[in-house]
């Protein structure tokens, strides 16, 4: 009986054996076999990152890593907006539309009209949009601890009775004090941080609501009537043009948030969850490709990965909740944030006095 215990016993860990000698193996040829798709998704993924770089010079070469980038990579356009050619004109279609997308934005849901809520979905990745007719509404609010802690989203949110939050300026440490780059508020400069090579530029909204994308400085940008705005990119989209493509893009697959405008002058944010069974994320070319679907003539990516939080009420009278599932390297759940963009209460107020003046319903 002892023999045939251990004969079972020895026969298991020798299928275990066997087993993770195969799973090395089929990693062993994934990372450095002949197929290039998933050695370029690795290095991607991990070297836009702010704090994981280093996971792929573990696995390859500086030489390779390098190889790895100048073959996937964004290039964008090198011109700015063309802030003369948002008309600002919805057409709501009265039930009928050109497609599924065009149904998704210009469909209002009953009794809103300041913003929609949208569920969407792709191959291999799922994400929430938020639709905001008037981009007038959209606020960039800062964390009341700004400069010595960040705050959650949700706590933000919260703490403004916001109905959309969505993350703004990219961070580069666990406590959210740090933004990355220069941030705008009233037409002057807010905050000046830390530059990081992640390609567009300013990412905000003119005096006028319209969604500005610039590499200009940021005193050129608030001449040229910039009131708002965060620096992050890469551009997704600038004057109806998407950015041309190599390879996967250069930024792998991942959690991402990204702001867009139509020319009617609507605005979509957009959330993907990753990193997950349910929605492993998207890659910069098909987030490029959701703005363009949607009719997005101006779109940009902001910070994603654990930073990429969305905060919303699905209907005005429901409950604010946190959305979607933030994710980073090695743990879950929200990470604290220096700002976010914003719907706050007063949207809501502008419209019901609009709506008694002119007596429309």
């Amino acid at each position: 009986m002892k023999t045939k215990k251990n004969k079972k016993k020895m026969s298991f860990v020798a299928k275990l054996v066997i087993f993770i000698d195969v799973c090395a193996v089929i990693c062993f040829f994934l990372a450095y076999g002949p197929i290039s798709y998933f050695r370029d998704l690795l290095v991607t993924t991990a070297m836009t990152t702010m704090n994981h770089k280093y996971f792929a010079y573990v696995l390859y070469s500086e030489e390779t890593v390098d190889k790895v980038l100048d073959n996937n990579k964004i290039i964008e356009s090198d011109e700015g907006t063309d802030t003369s050619a948002i008309t600002f004109n919805p057409d709501f279609g009265k039930g009928e539309y050109s497609s599924s997308y065009e149904r998704d934005v210009l469909e209002k849901d009953e009794g809103n009209d300041v913003y929609k809520y949208v569920k969407i979905s792709g191959d291999g990745w799922s994400g929430y949009m938020i639709v905001i007719y008037d981009p007038a509404d959209i606020k960039l609010v800062f964390s009341k601890k700004f400069g010595g802690s960040g705050e959650y989203l949700s706590t933000m949110a919260k703490n403004n009775k916001a109905y959309v939050a969505m993350n703004a300026s990219g961070v580069y440490n666990t406590y959210g004090n740090r933004n990355t780059g220069t941030a705008i508020k009233d037409g002057k400069v807010y905050y000046k941080g830390r530059k990081i090579n992640k390609g567009g530029g300013l990412i905000g909204f003119t005096k006028d609501n319209v969604l500005m994308l610039t590499k200009d400085s940021a005193q050129q940008a608030i001449a040229n009537g910039m009131d708002r705005a965060v620096e992050f990119g890469p551009f997704l989209v600038v004057n109806g043009v998407k950015s041309t493509f190599k390879g996967n893009g250069g930024w792998g697959i991942a959690n991402r948030s990204a702001i867009g405008q139509r020319q009617d002058g609507i605005v979509l944010f957009i959330v993907i969850d990753g990193r997950s069974s349910k929605s492993v994320g998207i890659s910069m070319v098909d987030l490029a490709d959701l703005f363009v679907k949607y009719g997005c003539v101006n779109a940009a990516n902001l910070d994603g990965g654990g930073s990429s939080a969305l905060y919303a009420r699905k209907t005005p009278t429901s409950k604010g909740q946190l959305i979607n599932n933030p994710v980073g390297y090695g743990y879950s759940g929200e990470r604290y944030l220096p700002n976010a963009w914003m719907v706050l209460p007063e949207a809501f107020e502008k419209h019901k006095t609009e709506t008694n003046a002119t007596g429309e319903e």
